[in-house]
Parts: C-alpha cells; structure tokens; sequence
C-alpha cells in the first residue's frame, strides 16, 4: 500500500499502473521514513551532517561546496515555486548538457515537490513533444544554449506553458538565475511522500514510442544505499568522473545521486570524451568512473603513452558487454578489476554486479544485495544452470511504467523480465548472451531500430528501409541501414551522406546509421513482414 502523499498535483499517482501489475517490490532492510525528499537529503542534510565544507561539483571551472549547493539550489526552488507557479507534483521537464546547474535545477525541483523529468540536449522538438504529451509537462527548465528545440517544441505544444532559460556555464546570467539571485537561501522542502514519484526516466523501448519509468524518492535513495554503497563501498574522499549524460538513470545514479549521499565529489563534464575525462582523472585525482568498455579502451592506449590513472580504484563498464581483452588489459595495466554490471531504467540502475573481492571476465557477477535473479523460459518457469533464457529480477526497485500497457510485458509473476538473454553457472554467477528484442546498443547508447527506420522512411528516396545493429570493434555495435530506394533515386556516396544527414536533423543525431547498404528488395515472410534477422551485417559504406 502507498504511504502519503504531498503532491497537489495527482498526476503521477493516478497513472502509476494497476497494483496486480507491478513486480514484487521487497524492501529488505531499506527503511525509510513515510515522508521523505531526495533533493534535501542530498543537499541540506549533508550540510547538518558536517559536510558543508566539503566539495560537491566540480565542471565549468568551478568548484561549489555543499554548503554553495544547499543555498543555490533552495534559492532555485523558491524561484520555481515563488514566480514560475510549480506545484507539488507538477512534472517539469529539464534539458541540458552534464554540468553543475543541470544538478542543480533537479534538486531544486525535487525539494519543490515536482516530478522531475531529466532529457538528453541531442533531442528534437518532435522528441520532446512526445515526452511533454506522456507526462503531460507543463513546465520546463532549459539551458539557454539549447533553446531552439525547446522553443519549438513549445510552440507546438500548448499544455507546455512555461519555459524557463538557465545559464548552464557559471555566469548565472538566465531568466531562472536572475529570479533566484536575491531569494533566500532557505528553503522549506515539500515534505514527499517516501512513496511520492519523484523522477521519470523515459526510455525509447524497441519500438521507439517512449516509455516513462517511475521512481519515487525513496528509490532514488536506495540505488546509493544499496549498489553504491555495498559494492562501489564510496567514501567522503571519492571523486567521481564518467561520460553517461545526467538524462540517462545510469548518469542520474552515478554522476550525482552516489557522490552525493556519501558526501563526496562530482566532476561533470559537458563533452565527456575520452581524452576529457583522462584530463580530470589527472588534474582532481579522480577515484570513481562510470563509462563504458569503449572509452576504457581509449585510456588504456593513453596509459601507454604516459598518462596517470594511478588514482582510480573503480573502473565501472555498463551499458555494453566488457570484452575479456579490456578486463584483462585494465587489470595488467593498473592491478585493480574492472567491474561489470547491468542495470535498467525500469530499476533505476544496476541489479548485478562484479566485486572488488569476486571478479572475472565475461562476467556480469552476482545480484546486489537486495535483489534476486534467475533464468527464465519463454512462460516464466525457471531454466536450469548452463542453459540460456530470459533473465528476470526482482527487488527493492522495479518497473512501474506511466499509463502504459507495456507493463504487462516486462512483469510477468512479480518479476521484472529485463528484455536481455543470460546463462547463470552453477556457482550462481551471471553471463550476458544478448539483448531479446531488436534493440541496438552502441557505445552504451540505447537506440531503437524501427525509430530510425520511421526517421529514413520520411525521406523521399526512401521506399522501404530494415535498421539492425551491426557488431563493430569501437562502439560495440553501429546501426546500419539496410535501404531500398525509391524509382528516380540512385544509390551513391552522396545518398548515403544525405540519408545519414536527414536522420541526424529528425531524430538525436547518435541515432544515425553509420553504415548503409542499398539493395533491391528485403526479405519479407509471405505476410509481408520484414525478416530482420536474415539482414546479415554488411559491407557498406560507413561513416565516422
């Protein structure tokens, strides 16, 4: 049963799926007060826990401690209660690069009761319409530096009726900034519900229509006392660095709400390169890093040519499959693990993992404490060790989709059935085989096929188009683009440019396909359905 309540706006609650249709949901020993707020437990009650000294945020040259983060943030959120007009339970949309203001700004909204809804600065308008019409957003935070796109989106949605600039550099030169400069720096947090949601995290699903994920404060809190705590073991004395945008759970989880339940540092980055974060990890000693196999590989050719990691002691590799080679190269480079995991957006963030103390390669590791995992056939009966299924998890967080009939196709019998095929061995240790669905991961992006197919087939040259991930050494997988065109077209390198370029302009540009091949007809069953699986990764062109 849900506890209380403090949102005057019922939204979220009255979208949360049928209770018969969540996963089982055991709480274990994650004991929270009914009313609780992330946002001020990750900010004010740092400061009355000694920690106001302490550095909180490094990125855009500068370095506020949580002392500067507690009164920014509670001026914030007087300006978004006080002029803008948001209301507990109000979802307001958040769009921005990684960097301090884009924290700032979620916390804020979070202390004002608000369900936040953190977005990706490559999105289109079209994108952010489809978010905006889900959630019903009528309000949003944007980095004036992005605001075409959100203005766009404005105009083409009415229910939006206000945007809202911030300066996301550190001039603090913004509509939102200037409304917050002479608020005090005390701020009564909206005393949530511990069960209250408090985040959505939209994912594009196989079939691109999104899907929001709802996540209450309470869950927000567990990820940090669980996975962050039991397995990464942070400390005041961590500094964190990694490249998943704040927009993604992963991010969100690993780049803010860990370094901050524990006291301490996130350095943000807005174009979090390999060679940027090889940067910060020298210049701050960094201690923790998200990001995925791709980029490790970068550093280890770096650590060749003299650049000192010495201060890591957690690689964290998710998002794709980590390669025996990269786990057994980092390990002879620097002598520590490289630890594997997998989470997903429906459960905030990662349910299994490697240990310091208990690694090996191509490994997922063992549930973290809290969760249970098994294998599972088709109808949901459990496979026996050794042999491949679907692998399905419970635990303290699980899927609750917004207003959506997906949900009956991710819980199945109180487990969450994650959509990813594994092997569990008989000493009960995880091995990832592959995704179920038609989702393409590439350099830990989640792109789905038949979105970007919808994106080519809005180009007049396009008859017909069949998009599949194609294995690549770099990222993982590419999206390749298997492509009939249409009579009067011809197939050429200019045609393969101007398709890449097309898709970039109507969706996020790291959907693109990196590889097109034209042919003359694809495979189709006798119904006339596209048969994917016999589009055999090709040899086409491939750009950057």
């Amino acid at each position: 049963m849900l506890g209380p309540s403090a949102h005057t706006d019922s939204f979220a609650r009255n979208n949360l799926p049928p209770p018969d249709s969540w996963p089982d949901m055991p709480l274990g020993g994650f004991d929270y007060p009914d009313r609780i707020n992330a946002g001020h437990e990750l900010t004010d009650a740092m400061v009355a826990r000694g920690f106001g000294d302490h550095t909180a945020l490094i990125g855009n040259g500068r370095q506020r401690t949580y002392k500067e983060l507690t009164d920014w943030t509670n001026r914030l959120a007087h300006a978004l209660v006080d002029d803008i007009g948001v209301k507990p339970g109000n979802r307001v949309l958040i769009r921005s690069a990684n960097n301090p203001a884009m924290v700032a700004c979620w916390l804020a909204a979070t202390k004002a009761g608000a369900v936040v809804v953190n977005t990706m600065p490559m999105l289109r308008a079209g994108e952010l319409s489809a978010y905006v019409d889900k959630a019903d957003i009528q309000f949003a935070l944007c980095d004036t530096r992005l605001m075409e796109e959100m203005a766009a989106c404005q105009a083409a949605n009415p229910r939006l009726k206000r945007v809202v600039g911030f300066d996301g550099t550190s001039n603090h030169d913004a509509e939102l900034d200037r409304l917050a400069l002479e608020k005090p720096v005390r701020f009564a947090t909206v005393e949530t519900g511990r069960d209250d949601v408090a985040l959505l995290g939209f994912t594009s699903g196989s079939t691109g229509e999104p899907k929001a994920t709802m996540h209450f404060h309470r869950d927000l809190l567990i990820i940090a006392d669980g996975y962050a705590q039991e397995v990464l073991g942070v400390v005041p004395d961590d500094i964190f660095v990694g490249s998943p945008p704040l927009a993604f759970t992963f991010g969100l989880g690993g780049l803010a709400i860990f370094p901050l339940r524990f006291g301490a540092t996130a350095t943000l980055l807005e174009q979090a390169t390999p060679p940027n974060m090889i940067d910060i990890i020298e210049k701050y000693r960094a201690t923790v890093c998200f990001t995925a196999p791709t980029a490790y590989r970068v550093m280890l050719s770096a650590m060749e040519d003299g650049a000192d990691l010495s201060s890591l002691r957690a690689a964290v590799s998710a998002g794709e499959t980590l390669p025996k080679p990269i786990y057994d190269a980092w390990i002879e480079k620097t002598g520590k693990p490289m630890l594997d995991g997998i989470g997903a957006t429906e459960l905030l963030h990662i349910f299994i993992s490697n240990r310091f103390d208990d690694h090996q390669p191509a490994c997922t590791g063992k549930p973290v404490t809290g969760y249970e995992a098994k294998i599972v056939d088709n109808a949901g009966h459990a496979v026996p060790n050794g042999e491949v299924g679907r692998l399905a998890v419970r635990g303290p967080t699980g899927c609750r989709y917004l207003n959506d009939d997906r949900q009956q196709d991710y819980v199945l019998a109180g487990w969450n059935i994650t959509g990813d095929s594994f092997i569990r061995d008989a000493d009960g240790y995880f091995h990832f085989q592959a995704r179920n669905d038609d989702m393409i991961v590439s350099s830990g992006y989640n792109i789905a096929g038949p979105e970007v197919e919808a994106a080519l087939l809005a180009h007049d040259a396009v008859a017909e188009c069949a998009v599949v991930g194609a294995p690549d050494d770099a990222r993982g997988h590419i999206v390749e683009a298997h492509v009939v065109l249409t009579d009067g077209f011809t197939a050429s390198d200019a045609m393969i440019e101007e398709l890449q370029e097309h898709v970039k302009t109507t969706i996020a540009p790291y959907k693109y396909p990196r590889r097109v091949h034209f042919a003359d007809a694809l495979p189709k069953t006798q119904t006339g359905k596209i048969q994917r699986y016999k589009l055999t990764p090709s040899h086409g062109r491939r750009n950057r």
